[in-house]
């Protein structure tokens, strides 16, 4: 009798599992973020398309990449974490794999742009929110740190694979190879993801079965825009989301699809500047974990404060740092970037649970909408001032003024009062699953 409840004691949570499979669904997904700033060039010399019409195609599919985010939160709680996942993986699939055959740049907007954005926008950072809400009470700051990680370590195995790829066999190859990346993961999710805790007969770790709160089984389409109205009326969402458009301005929108380019612009090999973006995301894991260490013991608003702060000072330090050959100020700028790439989600989701409770996950989705929205305009608009101007200077100079912008405004988001309901302003009422969750959530 006490060897085996001593074996169930000691047993791995299976939060930890869901965790885990995630994180490798993540890096699947990761794979189609590595693909467009390796083959802007490529399709450059093999089409003539210019700049500006790529990145239209880039622009489309990071804007879906965060508009579908909070109507993919709720349509986990409809039909399950487990259902969406495997259908996002299928359409990234499907959308990557058929970009060999195209001929016209229509073409690329709605295969690498639409579906592809379709896809991964569906396991965006709203699945992080989904599965750190549900399956953990304690450490979730660490746990939404190590998972975003799985963004930074999808960048780091494919960006190099992918500029390898294109190099020794045509960026078709590198194409197929995503593709196939995503459907290796699969089976795995299909085997290990569970939907929540009870699935299992357990409760959240660190939590009690009361923490398990019942599914919103309403329209995804419906409980997407309920999160929005309700969360529309206070100002730290306002402070939030203008802060994380910003965010997505100033790393997935300029830097990760315009860092290779410019480079090359200034006469660096592609691989050497691929492999620049590689080294963003070795350090991107380290701090993305600690920024989720640090959530759980700092206020989020001053790791937000510093984040953008050091951020903009560093882009306004870029351009001077390109040349043909790699100094040891390029590798500075890489490294600190890197620690500072997504450090941002971690303090940002805090301050979600704390404002909007279990209305979070949805909220914080349309929050990464914002993101993406920025990230689409900085993904465009470096295109512009590359053919207007000649030269992407001008983009980094104005993507620093905004980060110095989005550090006064996280500073000035004040703090929820203990005794206030999460997720409305004092004049509304708790929804039922706010009513459910209790203070736990908060």
């Amino acid at each position: 009798m006490t060897a085996p409840a001593l074996t169930r004691t000691r047993r791995v949570h299976p939060a930890w599992w869901v965790a885990a499979v995630t994180f490798v669904a993540l890096v699947g997904a990761a794979a189609f973020r590595a693909v467009p700033g390796v083959l802007i060039d490529p399709l450059r010399e093999e089409f003539g398309w210019s700049v500006s019409t790529i990145s239209a195609a880039v622009a489309v599919n990071m804007a879906l990449y965060g508009l579908t985010a909070p109507f993919a939160a709720a349509l986990m709680e409809r039909f399950g974490v487990r259902r969406v996942v495997i259908g996002a993986l299928l359409l990234t699939a499907c959308g990557s794999g058929l970009t060999v055959f195209m001929t016209a740049s229509w073409q690329l907007v709605l295969l690498w742009g639409f579906l592809v954005g379709l896809g991964t926008g569906s396991m965006a950072l709203s699945l992080v929110a989904t599965v750190t809400g549900r399956w953990f009470v304690a450490r979730r700051g660490l746990v939404s740190g190590v998972l975003t990680a799985g963004g930074a370590t999808g960048q780091l195995v494919f960006l190099p694979l992918v500029a390898w790829a294109d190099a020794t066999a045509g960026w078709r190859a590198a194409s197929l190879g995503t593709t196939a990346a995503a459907l290796a993961v699969v089976p795995f999710v299909a085997w290990l993801l569970r939907d929540r805790p009870r699935d299992l007969g357990v409760a959240p770790y660190g939590g009690t079965p009361a923490d398990d709160v019942d599914p919103v089984r309403a329209g995804a389409a419906r409980t997407a825009l309920q999160a929005l109205t309700h969360a529309a009326r206070t100002r730290p969402f306002w402070l939030l989301a203008g802060g994380f458009l910003i965010c997505g301005m100033s790393t997935n929108g300029l830097v990760q699809p315009h860092f290779i380019p410019a480079a090359h612009d200034h006469g660096m090999p592609v691989t050497t500047a691929a492999g620049l973006l590689a080294v963003v995301g070795i350090f991107d894991i380290a701090g993305t974990v600690l920024s989720g260490w640090l959530t759980d013991r700092v206020d989020p608003r001053l790791l937000l404060l510093a984040y953008y702060g050091l951020r903009g000072l560093s882009l306004f330090l870029l351009p001077p740092l390109f040349g043909p050959e790699l100094h040891v100020s390029m590798v500075a700028f890489i490294v600190f970037y890197g620690l500072d790439w997504v450090a941002t989600v971690p303090p940002t989701l805090a301050l979600c649970r704390e404002h909007f409770g279990a209305r979070a996950p949805v909220v914080f989705g349309w929050v990464f909408a914002s993101h993406q929205v920025g990230a689409a305009i900085a993904a465009y608009g470096g295109g512009v001032i590359r053919d207007v101007t000649g030269s992407y200077d001008l983009a980094w100079f104005l993507a620093g003024a905004l980060c110095v912008a989005a550090a006064a405004m996280s500073v000035s988001i004040r703090r929820n009062r203990p005794d206030a309901p999460a997720g409305d302003d004092p004049g509304l009422p708790p929804s039922p699953t706010q009513a459910a969750a209790g203070s736990s959530h908060g």
